[in-house]
């Protein structure tokens, strides 16, 4: 088992689908770089957050985009600051945290380049505001790909309706757009969107309108809530940009995915870590109890994407 960030069963087998176990908010003890980011977007597909608070994470705790959209907090020697998951460092081995310049300045000194620190999942944290939804470029009736942001937690499954139809189920890339490689129709959309918790927020009126992000009126924070969207806004975003390190130290192109992002640290080692098998939790398992079973060992996130 591997100390890392998040403490999560492999995944359980029940009927055919893999479900995620509730992750452990056990501090983690690591270090931190920092980098500036070259483009408008990380692996994670995201905005650059407003307050330019974000990290990068090595491939074992990026875990193929599982990751993204969760918050972590982050204690170095000047303090604490509460990052977004946004990219992936491809070099950076497991607890090594490659933070934006701007948070980094906010916990340690610019000039020491490397930093202690301590780190910790967020459950439940506060996001900047509701659940907002991008349509891919090129998606269309026969293609659906959407990002989904301000989720809060970290997501174990995304489902799509078009109009009165059926519920279908979107796969995550490591790019974080949910896939329906044959469609999901024309809409407009329900999406129906699940946190590893079983928190469900279901967004309605989400328009084929490749782009652009489409804000709604849903709050993650709602224990199970519902709406429709409320305003679209136009963005010419990437899905995917290269990053590049504040240090000199050159990255190493992710594993074959089209969709890697080039951001690496100073003073790292490529890293090829992968997560231990767990042990498998019943169907029936409360988050209660799933934590119970997840005591000790931390292990990151399963390499597999987890999905119900």
């Amino acid at each position: 088992m591997i100390a890392g960030i998040i403490g999560v069963a492999l995944v359980l087998q029940t009927g055919g689908s893999a479900c995620a176990a509730p992750p452990s908010t056990t501090a983690k003890t690591g270090k931190a770089t920092f980098y500036d980011l070259a483009g408008t977007s990380g692996n994670c597909s995201f905005e650059v957050p407003a307050d330019d608070l974000y990290v990068a994470l090595g491939p074992s705790q990026y875990s193929e985009g599982t990751s993204c959209g969760a918050y972590l907090d982050v204690t170095g020697p000047k303090g604490k600051v509460r990052v977004k998951v946004f990219d992936s460092c491809p070099e950076c081995a497991a607890g090594h945290l490659d933070l934006s310049r701007t948070a980094f300045k906010k916990i340690g000194a610019e000039i020491d380049g490397i930093i202690p620190i301590k780190y910790k999942l967020v459950t439940n944290p506060s996001v900047p505001g509701p659940i907002s939804v991008r349509i891919k470029e090129g998606a269309s009736q026969y293609w659906f790909a959407a990002r989904i942001d301000n989720h809060a937690n970290l997501l174990s499954s995304v489902k799509v309706a078009s109009g009165s139809g059926s519920f279908k189920s979107a796969h995550r890339t490591d790019f974080n757009y949910w896939l329906i490689d044959s469609g999901a129709g024309p809409g407009p959309f329900k999406i129906k969107i699940t946190d590893v918790y079983g928190k469900t927020s279901t967004v309605s009126g989400i328009k084929m309108n490749p782009g652009s992000v489409q804000k709604t009126s849903v709050r993650a924070s709602s224990a199970s809530s519902s709406g429709t969207a409320a305003k679209v806004e136009s963005t010419t975003s990437a899905s995917k940009k290269p990053t590049v390190t504040a240090k000199a130290s050159p990255s190493k192109p992710a594993a074959a995915k089209s969709s890697a992002s080039a951001s690496a640290s100073a003073a790292v080692s490529p890293s090829a870590t992968t997560a231990a098998a767990a042990p498998l939790l019943e169907s029936t398992t409360t988050a209660e109890e799933a934590e119970a079973a997840l005591a000790g060992p931390a292990v990151d996130l399963a390499a597999a994407e987890p999905r119900c």
